[in-house]
């Protein structure tokens, strides 16, 4: 699973990617976030209005699904698992029609109750479905099998996406991204190392650099 994320990437990384002619932010890129939580909002990158246009929005972490009357109990979908995407009623129209590709700098686990940083040390993208509930854009991540290295923290992880990848996942048709309802690539995973991070990133409203870091460490944020 993924509950807790890191974006600090710059604004060129998060709008250039293959395939895409053009990358708009109508309401602009968030600054630097070092403990991003459900329920808070995140960055999505969807379709626009051309098979080369995507548009980034602001969505609440937590996909609310469109028939549902309001937003309680809905906390728990921050998460979709990749294998039940399909045929799930909150999940299944927005993997048919709204596909999405969120964008991290690395994100958090836990092991025995102590919390883990996992990054690329690059920016990352995974696979998302986005649903417009009363008005406001909500999202969740999808989620798979873990495979190594990432399997020794945690059973699940997100589906990454690579950069040449997300253009299809957004716009290809359904039997298309079915696809991608697999572990992310061996060479992808393979990427990411794992850290020790700060204890203080249980705490929703800590959110500054040296949460990536042990705390016997801070002197070293500026290396992120």
């Amino acid at each position: 699973m993924c509950g807790r994320f890191v974006l600090f990437a710059s604004d060129d990384e998060v709008m250039t990617l293959p395939g895409f002619e053009n990358i708009y932010a109508p309401a602009g890129l968030p600054p630097a976030r070092y403990n991003i939580a459900p329920t808070h909002i995140i960055p999505i990158l969807r379709a626009g209005d051309t098979p080369t246009e995507g548009v980034i929005e602001p969505a609440r972490w937590g996909l609310i699904p469109a028939w549902k009357r309001d937003d309680t109990g809905t906390t728990a979908l921050f998460n979709a698992r990749a294998e039940t995407v399909q045929t799930k009623p909150s999940f299944k129209d927005a993997f048919m029609f709204n596909r999405c590709a969120i964008p991290m700098s690395g994100y958090y686990e836990w092991k025995n109750k102590k919390p883990w940083w996992i990054t690329t040390t690059e920016l990352v993208w995974v696979a998302g479905l986005w649903s417009v509930h009363q008005g406001r854009i909500t999202a969740t991540m999808l989620t798979t099998a873990a495979t190594p290295p990432l399997l020794d923290i945690h059973h699940r992880m997100p589906r990454f996406l690579r950069p040449e990848e997300c253009h299809s996942w957004v716009f290809g048709p359904a039997d298309q991204a079915a696809s991608f309802l697999c572990p992310a690539p061996t060479g992808l995973v393979e990427k990411f190392q794992t850290a020790p991070a700060n204890p203080a990133v249980g705490t929703v409203g800590n959110d500054y650099p040296e949460l990536l870091l042990p705390p016997e460490e801070p002197e070293n944020w500026e290396l992120f």
